[in-house]
C-alpha cells in the first residue's frame, strides 16, 4: 500500500479529532502544525509528527482546519502551490475561488457533524474542487467521514455547507419558538427535546422533503404533489393550532406566522392548492 504523506493545520475542537482519526489511519503519514503545543503533544503521542511551522510540512495533502478566512489565507500563503489544500474551515463563497486564483490546488471541503462526528469518523464532507485533485485527497475524505460528497467545483462545497447550515440555525431559531412556547403552557422544555430528537431520529427531521431535484413548482401529476399536498395540510393545521395557543399565551412566534405562509409555495405547490384550510387527519 501507498503511503500518502498529509499535513494538518489547526487541532482545535473539530481539527484535533479529525486529526487523531488520520494519525491511527494506514496507509497515512501524518505531519501536524498547531500554534499550541498542548494539541500538537496529543497527535505525537498518536503518532503523528510534529512540524516547526506550516512551511515544513512535507505533505502531498494539507488539511487545514483553522478559525476563519484570514487564518486559512495565512496557511495558504505558507503551502507549496504543488500540494493539494484542503479547505475544511467554513469561508466565505469567494475565498476558495480566491486561493485558487493564486495558484493552488484547492479543496473546499467544509465538514458537518461536530466535535462527536469527528472523533468517530462519521462526519459529512462537502467538497468543491476538480475530479483530479478529489480524487489524490480521497483517501484522507474517507478517513475523516462516512458521508463524502464531491459537489461540484472550487467553491461548491463551501456553498453547500452554508445552504445546510441555513437550515441548521433556522431550525434553532424556530426551536427556541417551541421552546418559548412550551414553557408558557407549563410543558417541559427539557422532555420536548428529547422528543425531537427521538423523531427527528426516526422521521429524518426536516430533511424528510428534500427528495427532489428542483424547487419547481410541482405538476398535479407528480408523485409528490399528492406527498406535499397532505404535508401542507397538516402543516397549516398544527401551525395554526400553535400560533392560536401562542396569541392566547402572549408568545411571539413570528418563525411560525411566516411558516404558515411560506410551507405550501415551498414545498413547490401551486397557490391556489397552497392556500387551501388545513384539515384534521
Amino acid at each position: 500500500m501507498r503511503t500518502l504523506r498529509v499535513g494538518f493545520v489547526g487541532l482545535g475542537n473539530i481539527g484535533k479529532p479529525m486529526a487523531l482519526r488520520l494519525a491511527a489511519a494506514d496507509g497515512i503519514d501524518l505531519q501536524v502544525y498547531d500554534v499550541a503545543p498542548g494539541p500538537v503533544a496529543d497527535l505525537v503521542a498518536a503518532g503523528a509528527t510534529a512540524a516547526a511551522s506550516v512551511a515544513e510540512l512535507d505533505a502531498e495533502v494539507v488539511c487545514v482546519m483553522v478559525r476563519d478566512d484570514d487564518q486559512v489565507r495565512s496557511v495558504a500563503a505558507d503551502v507549496p502551490l504543488d500540494r493539494v489544500l484542503v479547505v475544511h474551515s467554513t469561508v466565505a463563497p469567494g475565498t476558495p475561488a480566491e486561493l485558487a486564483a493564486a495558484g493552488h490546488t484547492v479543496l473546499d471541503a467544509p465538514v458537518s457533524g461536530g466535535a462527536m462526528g469527528a472523533a468517530d469518523g462519521s462526519l459529512a464532507l462537502m467538497v468543491g474542487g476538480d475530479a483530479e485533485a478529489f480524487a489524490a485527497a480521497r483517501p484522507v475524505l474517507d478517513v475523516l467521514g462516512s458521508k463524502v460528497v464531491h459537489a461540484g467545483p472550487i467553491g461548491a462545497g463551501t456553498k453547500f455547507k452554508l445552504a445546510r447550515n441555513l437550515m441548521h440555525f433556522v431550525a434553532f431559531t424556530a426551536a427556541t419558538e417551541a421552546q418559548r412556547l412550551a414553557e408558557a403552557a407549563g410543558l417541559s422544555i427539557k422532555d420536548l427535546g428529547e422528543v425531537v430528537r427521538h423523531t427527528d431520529a426516526i422521521t429524518g427531521g426536516p430533511g424528510a422533503i428534500m427528495h427532489r431535484e428542483t424547487t419547481a413548482e410541482l405538476d398535479p401529476a407528480d408523485f409528490w404533489h399528492g406527498v406535499f399536498s397532505n404535508v401542507n395540510s397538516l402543516g397549516v393545521k398544527d401551525l395554526g393550532f400553535a400560533i392560536a395557543l401562542a396569541h392566547e399565551l402572549g408568545v411571539d412566534v413570528p418563525l411560525a406566522e411566516l411558516a404558515i405562509e411560506r410551507l405550501g409555495p415551498g414545498l413547490g405547490l401551486p397557490v391556489e392548492d397552497a392556500n387551501g384550510e388545513g384539515r384534521n387527519v
